[in-house]
């Protein structure tokens, strides 16, 4: 097994930033690209972006596979020239379908970083919480940093720059990537099995199950506000606040304060039994929902960010759970077909937010997403309690 050293882990944390920043840039800069490519209202571009989100989650599980066979680091050297490329690519498009092209393929390359990123990283981890944590920390700030970088650069140099440096950024990290990461011995299929909690094949199915469901619906709520979120704000702040940059610099805060509940979270899950604590935050998700529906102004500011990070804190689990009983010679498989199951659902979200927007406004939306809310609180209630903390793995067991 590779150690798992500062420095690589220090590659992985930044590629899942920009993972999540290319997925978002677009969210960011809807307006901008609208306008530009003829379209008099932002809603009606927004369903061109669904296939970076669909191939997000149908990449994953082709990508797993090959995480597992031929290697993680060659994936994830693919990871960063693809995604790099791809982004570069869209900078380039001249109309509403090119543009559409161009978001599918960087999709594609978007969906190879959490079936093999967050395997690579946390294989061998001692407490692997609270490394999931950092890792969504991480990968959080790369949302903050989309909505804060792109802000900055629509009203700087224009919409395309958006795109184009962040994509030669990430092709240089793949640089320094492959020069200091150290080549595998083996592909992790062939790896001798490590020690999980161990369950029966069936009980194993049915916490995985439990998981994929609770992750699509969990999904909805975070493509709903992280491709919505820019939008809402400036309707909502409208009158308080209308530069680009402010607006966006705004938005960055809510992120990357919200990415703070990941790292506590993380720390939470090497200690606390998981359902019990999956269960407050995501039961405590749906009221903060109906409260930023109906307010305004600064008060709206307040009640989003209040939703931003019980949303983020409640993405950890699903990766915790594959670590904590599925072995590390099959994770990037397990984690494929989870996220291909779950992403692909809640990519419908990315096409549905424009049209529901211009039917019905923000208000319905988010009083839709409390409900989502409640469905996800309804499949983790299925989960099997667990009889003891992480902190003692060797005794960590499941009872159903």
């Amino acid at each position: 097994m590779i150690p798992n050293s500062r420095t690589q882990s220090l590659l992985l944390n930044i590629a899942h930033a920009f993972d999540h920043l290319a997925l978002l840039i677009f969210a960011t800069a809807v307006g901008a690209i609208a306008t530009d490519f003829g379209f008099s209202r932002w809603e009606d571009l927004m369903p061109y972006s669904v296939g970076a989100f669909v191939m997000f989650g149908l990449g994953a599980l082709p990508a797993g596979k090959l995480g597992d066979s031929w290697g993680r680091r060659p994936m994830m050297l693919v990871f960063f020239f693809g995604l790099g490329a791809s982004a570069l690519l869209v900078a380039l498009t001249q109309s509403a379908w090119q543009l559409a092209g161009a978001l599918t393929l960087l999709g594609v390359f978007s969906s190879i970083y959490h079936p093999v990123g967050i395997p690579m990283l946390v294989q061998g981890a001692k407490r692997p919480g609270a490394t999931i944590g950092i890792n969504g920390l991480a990968g959080n700030l790369g949302i903050a940093a989309a909505a804060l970088l792109t802000g900055l650069l629509v009203q700087a140099i224009g919409w395309r720059a958006a795109f184009a440096v962040p994509g030669l950024v990430c092709i240089g990290i793949g640089v320094v990537f492959a020069r200091v990461v150290p080549v595998e011995s083996e592909p992790p299929s062939r790896r001798p099995r490590a020690d999980v909690v161990a369950l029966p094949p069936g009980q194993l199915m049915r916490v995985l199950m439990v998981m994929t469901v609770a992750s699509a619906t969990a999904g909805l709520l975070f493509n709903l506000t992280t491709n919505g979120n820019g939008q809402l704000l400036a309707e909502r702040l409208d009158g308080l606040v209308n530069d680009p940059a402010t607006l966006g610099a705004l938005l960055a805060a809510v992120y990357a304060l919200a990415s703070l509940a990941q790292v506590v979270v993380g720390r939470l899950l090497d200690q606390v039994p998981l359902k019990r604590l999956q269960m407050t935050i995501v039961l405590a998700q749906a009221p903060l929902l109906v409260a930023a529906a109906l307010a305004q102004g600064w008060w709206h500011y307040a009640a989003l960010l209040g939703v931003m990070i019980l949303i983020f804190g409640a993405i950890p689990f699903t990766d915790a759970v594959i670590v904590r009983y599925v072995d590390d010679s099959m994770r990037s498989r397990v984690a494929g077909l989870r996220l291909t199951l779950s992403l692909s659902f809640s990519s419908l979200a990315v096409w549905a937010l424009g049209p529901v927007v211009k039917a019905s406004g923000f208000e319905a939306l988010l009083m839709g997403m409390a409900g989502i809310s409640v469905l996800t609180a309804l499949a983790v209630s299925a989960l099997p309690g667990e009889a003891r903390q992480r902190s003692d793995p060797a005794a960590a067991q499941a009872t159903l």
